[in-house]
Order: C-alpha cells, then structure tokens, then sequence
C-alpha cells in the first residue's frame, strides 16, 4: 500500500509541474501574440481592438491552468507526508480529472 501512495503522489505532482509549465508556455504564446498584432498594425485600429481581446483570453486560459494545477501539487506533497487531509484531496482531484478527454492529457488515468 505505501508504495501506491508513492505512486499516486509521484504521479500528482510531475502533472501539477506539468500544468503550470503548460500555463508559463499559454502565457508566453498569447503575450507574444498580443504583442505581434500591436506591432504589425499600430494604426488599424481593428487590429488594435484584438489586443486585449488575446490578452484576455490568455490570461484567463493561463488562470484557470495554474488554478487547476497547484491542488495537484499540494495533494502530492500531502500524500508523500502522510497527511489525513490529502487523501480527500486526492480523490476530489481524481473526480475532476475523469473528466479530462484522455487524447488531450492523461487525466483520465490519473483519475
């Protein structure tokens, strides 16, 4: 049994480092296309109007990445220290991981 616990907690946390690695890499990807559309159209005032639009967009997807991520870790730590409370964690966690499509990530597993 303790090295299922290893397991599942080696597991939580490479996909929370994973996820917030994915969140830098959304953030670098639409800050890096907010800033080419307002450098290739200073006067289109249309392009100038998408900006933010991206910015938006990016930030929220980056939010919500990093949101879902930091439990993960926080259930992993918890599990290798044998803390009562990562137990529920983890299987909350592991509800909300059943409903990741399993082509898109391995959450399904995990879950």
């Amino acid at each position: 049994m303790d090295l299922h616990v290893k397991v599942l907690a080696a597991f939580y946390l490479i996909f929370g480092v994973l996820g917030i690695l994915g969140s830098l890499m959304v953030l670098l990807i639409f800050g890096g296309a907010a800033g080419i559309i307002s450098m290739a159209a200073p006067n289109d005032p249309d392009a100038l109007l998408a900006v933010p639009i991206v910015g938006l967009i990016g930030g929220i997807l980056v939010m919500l990445i990093f949101t879902l991520s930091v439990p993960g870790i926080i259930a992993g730590i918890g599990l290798l220290k044998r803390r009562p409370w990562a137990r529920s964690l983890t299987i909350v966690l592991s509800v909300l991981n059943l409903t990741n499509i399993p082509s898109a990530s391995c959450g399904t597993p995990l879950g």
